[in-house]
C-alpha cells in the first residue's frame, strides 16, 4: 500500500478544462435564456432534457460505485475515484431542478386543474400526479440520493488518509441497503420527469428502461475521463490498457441490456395493441419522428454493437474515446426521442442545439471542482494493488 501511495502523484488538472467547462455552461446558460423568451415551453422542456442528462451521469455512476462494493471487484479500484466525481452531480441536483420545479405549469399536461377536471383518465391519477406530492417526491428522491453519496463517499475519501479497511466494510453495507432504493427512486424519477410527460400512457418498464440507459451513459462519460486522463498523466501510473478492457465490456453489455429493454417494451406494446398503450409509439413513428426513432436504434444500439464487439477493441483507448463520445450523444438523442414529441406543431430550433451545452458544461465543472478536493486514485483502499495488478486473461 506504502508503494502505491510512493508511485502515485496527485496532479492539479489543467485550467484549459475548468475554462472548456466554464464556457459550455456559460454559453448554454446565455443563449438558453434568449430561448426561453424566444419559445419558453420548448426551452424549459430542452432544459429537462440537460437536466436528465445530468440526473442520468450522476445517480448511474453512484450505482457503479455501490456495485463495486457490493461485488467485490479489483479491476475498477484503481478507477473508482473517477466513478466518484462524476457522481457528485447529485449533491448538484437540488440547485439544477429548481427552474424546471418552478415550471411544472410549462411542462405537464396533469399540472392544471382545469384539464384535469374534465379528462376522467387525469382524474384517477390525481392522487398521484398532482403538484404538491410531485414536488415532495421530487425533493425526497434527491435526499435520498444525496445521504447514501455523503456517507459513501465520506468514507472513502478517510480512507486515503487513515487506511482504515473498516470504511470499506461499511460502505459494503451502505451499498447494499443503497441498491434497493436506487431501484425505486429511479423509476420514480423517469415515471414523474418523463413518462408523466404524456399522462395517458403507461408503461411498467419504462423505469428500467432509464435506468439502463443512464448506466450506459455513466460508463461512457467514465471510460472518457479514464482514458484521457491516463493518457496525459493523471492516473496511476500502474494503470495500463488492460484495465479499460472491463469498462469496455460492460459498455458493451449495458449497450445491449438498453437494446433488449427497448425492443422489449416495443414488443409488449405492438403485441396487445391496445389503444391506450400504443399510441405513444405510433407518434414517434408519424410526422417525420419515425427517422428519429430509427437513427436512435443506430446510434444507441448498432453502431456501438459493431465498434466494441471484439475483445481488442474494448481496450483499445482511441476507440474507446471515440465511442464513449458516440454513446454520450446518443443519449442526448434518446432524451430527445422521449421528451420533445410533446411540443405542439414540432419543428427544428436552434435551441434544441444550445442548451445540452448547459449539461457538458455542468459535467467538466463538477469533475474539476473534485478533482481539486481528491486523489484521482483511492490510495487508501487495501484492494487497489489487486486492482493494479489486474490483467485480462
Amino acid at each position: 500500500m506504502l508503494q502505491n501511495n510512493s508511485e502515485y502523484q496527485k496532479k492539479n488538472l489543467p485550467k484549459r478544462l475548468s475554462q472548456l467547462g466554464w464556457f459550455l455552461f456559460g454559453a448554454g446558460l446565455f443563449l438558453g435564456v434568449i430561448g426561453f423568451f424566444t419559445d419558453q415551453h420548448r426551452a424549459i422542456l430542452n432544459y429537462l432534457m440537460a437536466y436528465m442528462f445530468i440526473l442520468s451521469i450522476g445517480i448511474g455512476s453512484l450505482l457503479l460505485v455501490a456495485l463495486e462494493y457490493v461485488g467485490g471487484a479489483d479491476w475498477s479500484v484503481p478507477i473508482r475515484r473517477v466513478v466518484e466525481f462524476l457522481s457528485s452531480i447529485i449533491i448538484f441536483l437540488p440547485i439544477l431542478v429548481l427552474p424546471l420545479v418552478f415550471s411544472i405549469h410549462d411542462i405537464f399536461h396533469w399540472a392544471h386543474k382545469d384539464v384535469v377536471s374534465a379528462d376522467q383518465i387525469l382524474k384517477g391519477k390525481s392522487s398521484y400526479l398532482n403538484e404538491t406530492f410531485f414536488i415532495i417526491r421530487v425533493f425526497a428522491v434527491l435526499a435520498i440520493w444525496g445521504i447514501f453519496y455523503f456517507l459513501m463517499i465520506r468514507n472513502s475519501n478517510a480512507q486515503d488518509k487513515s487506511y482504515d479497511q473498516t470504511l470499506t466494510k461499511r460502505n459494503i453495507i451502505l451499498s447494499a441497503i443503497f441498491i434497493p432504493f436506487f431501484a425505486v427512486t429511479i423509476t420514480i424519477t423517469a415515471v414523474d420527469w418523463l413518462m408523466s410527460l404524456e399522462p395517458h400512457w403507461f408503461s411498467t418498464i419504462f423505469g428500467v428502461y432509464f435506468f439502463s440507459s443512464s448506466v450506459v451513459a455513466s460508463l461512457a462519460a467514465i471510460t472518457l475521463f479514464v482514458v484521457i486522463l491516463k493518457e496525459k498523466g493523471f492516473m496511476h501510473p500502474k494503470l495500463i490498457d488492460d484495465h479499460l478492457f472491463s469498462l469496455g465490456a460492460l459498455q458493451f453489455a449495458f449497450i445491449n441490456f438498453w437494446a433488449y429493454i427497448a425492443f422489449s417494451q416495443y414488443l409488449l406494446v405492438w403485441y396487445a395493441n391496445l389503444p391506450e398503450e400504443n399510441f405513444w409509439f405510433i407518434h414517434r413513428w408519424q410526422n417525420g419522428w419515425q427517422y428519429l426513432s430509427i437513427l436512435l436504434i443506430i446510434t444507441h444500439f448498432i453502431v456501438p454493437y459493431a465498434a466494441l464487439l471484439s475483445q481488442p477493441s474494448k481496450m483499445d483507448p482511441e476507440r474507446l474515446k471515440f465511442i464513449s463520445v458516440w454513446i454520450l450523444f446518443a443519449h442526448f438523442i434518446d432524451l430527445y426521442w422521449l421528451i420533445m414529441p410533446n411540443v405542439e406543431g414540432y419543428y427544428f430550433s436552434w435551441i434544441d442545439i444550445v442548451v445540452p451545452l448547459i449539461a457538458v458544461g455542468v459535467i467538466i465543472l463538477v469533475f474539476n471542482y473534485r478533482a481539486k478536493k481528491s486523489n484521482l486514485v483511492p490510495i487508501g483502499d487495501p484492494k487497489l494493488q489487486k486492482g493494479l495488478d489486474f490483467r485480462v486473461p
